[in-house]
């Protein structure tokens, strides 16, 4: 008599991949916008916190128009942690667009380009429109062929049937044939939630309907209640999209099926310059849909990094798209002190120039003490699920002490694998073993004032 085995299957989920600032969820103030001294997942620098948070305020109150932020401070001080913190502050319908100053160099693009895109990017604008829509959960979905008018042996496709539930009831729809193209590029099936736009005929699949949640023991759907009304109803959709989508799709050239029309396009450049002529219509469009109401602008977040490695044109286009009314939030990080604009002999303080400097808020970051540090390595280590005892945390501050912070957070992960190897949290002996296997920086550079030519 064979016995049956009953395996209990748990809900998959999806993981996500823990980045460096991952665990930042906003500046962590209170609500008299004084920090907290660990809140949020940032710790210490409660000045530059406390600025950061009036700037978050001048910027929902639209008073931020052609200024910008500039995060001065050493390396590992927190400057991209901040500047993530303010964009979690505003919101994450608010585009952030983070670049590095040396993305801006490219054989195929101008720099004043990149940046011209980058600056897009990181301007939404939020389209809402009533549009007609049937919505419901598929209860029949069947194509209804004919033979092909062109004679031939093939058939095609002359409607679809397509049943529609709600809360409130049925509705059976006769769809044309390119509709029916359009069910299957989004995998439309029995049992999934869509809606279909009256005026355009587009598709859109919601999910599947949670009648169907219990079918399987592992699945990776989401799953949606039935929509309630009618299945022919009015719809308020809101799209948000960013100045640089809208460019970028009216740049596409709308090439023919022919084979020279095919053989051209994919022969030409895969990065092509928009035209400014092509970003002013856009402009005008996107002003008119802001006075009639029907769209609002979103100001972004446009986040560039190492600053310092932009060139003096790069910096002259910058002055003049600060002063646009289609202009994002700038915020910008170095690390340099007094050092030569590029580009020019010029030495500037952070190695940007003066008339530049002028319509920045400058925000400087300190250096961490040993117990803020303690702090970090605390919590990152809860966030990356690492188990660490306190002789061996504080052991680990201290050589982020002598060495830098990012030295100290860069042995957590390889001394949690020596630990699982050992089938032990971490211990003080285990961050000793990992830290003679790498050195820092600082420790590197010694060796090198030691030694002349190659190293020995």
């Amino acid at each position: 008599m064979s016995s049956s085995v009953k395996i209990d299957v748990q809900k998959s989920s999806k993981t996500k991949r823990i980045a460096a600032h991952t665990h930042i969820k906003g500046l962590g103030l209170r609500e008299d916008g004084t920090a907290l001294p660990l809140a949020a997942g940032l710790v210490g620098q409660t000045q530059a916190r406390e600025a950061a948070g009036i700037v978050v305020d001048l910027i929902r109150c639209k008073k931020m128009a052609g200024r910008a932020l500039l995060m001065a401070g050493a390396p590992g001080t927190g400057k991209t942690a901040l500047a993530l913190g303010i964009a979690q502050e505003l919101g994450p319908k608010v585009p952030f667009c983070p670049m590095i100053g040396s993305e801006v160099y490219s054989h195929e693009v101008k720099k004043t380009e990149i940046l011209a895109e980058n600056f897009r990017r990181a301007i939404g604008l939020r389209i809402e429109e009533k549009k007609e829509v049937f919505e419901g959960e598929v209860t029949e979905l069947t194509p209804e062929e004919t033979e092909n008018p062109l004679g031939g042996y093939g058939k095609t496709i002359a409607h679809v049937i397509i049943g529609l539930k709600t809360v409130k009831g049925t509705k059976q729809l006769k769809l044309d044939p390119t509709i029916y193209e359009s069910l299957q590029k989004e995998r439309v099936a029995v049992g999934d939630v869509i809606y279909i736009e009256a005026n355009s005929g587009s598709v859109k699949r919601v999910g599947r309907s949670d009648a169907y949640a219990t079918e399987v023991d592992l699945e990776a759907e989401e799953y949606v209640p039935l929509p309630k009304g009618d299945v022919h109803k009015t719809k308020k959709i809101v799209q948000d999209v960013t100045l640089h989508d809208l460019d970028a799709a009216n740049s596409r050239p709308k090439g023919g099926s022919d084979i020279m029309s095919v053989m051209s396009q994919m022969l030409r450049h895969k990065k092509t310059e928009i035209t400014e002529k092509l970003r002013m219509e856009i402009n005008k469009i996107v002003n008119s849909y802001i006075e009639q109401g029907i769209a609002e602008l979103v100001p972004g977040v446009l986040f560039i990094d190492e600053v310092h490695m932009l060139d003096i044109e790069c910096f002259t286009y910058l002055n003049k798209a600060l002063e646009s009314t289609l202009a994002p939030i700038v915020i910008l990080a170095t690390n340099r002190g007094t050092s030569v604009i590029r580009g020019t002999e010029m030495v500037s303080p952070h190695g940007i120039p003066v008339d530049l400097l002028d319509r920045l808020l400058i925000i400087r970051t300190h250096t961490y003490a040993y117990d803020e540090i303690l702090q970090i390595i605390k919590v990152r280590a809860e966030v990356e699920g690492i188990k660490i005892d306190s002789d061996s945390l504080q052991f680990l501050a201290s050589i982020g002490a002598k060495t830098s912070l990012r030295h100290c957070l860069q042995l957590l992960t390889p001394a949690n694998i020596l630990a699982k190897t050992k089938d032990s949290v971490i211990t003080k002996e285990v961050v000793e073993e990992v830290s003679s296997y790498f050195l820092d920086s600082k420790s590197s550079a010694k060796i090198l004032l030691e030694q002349s030519g190659f190293i020995q």
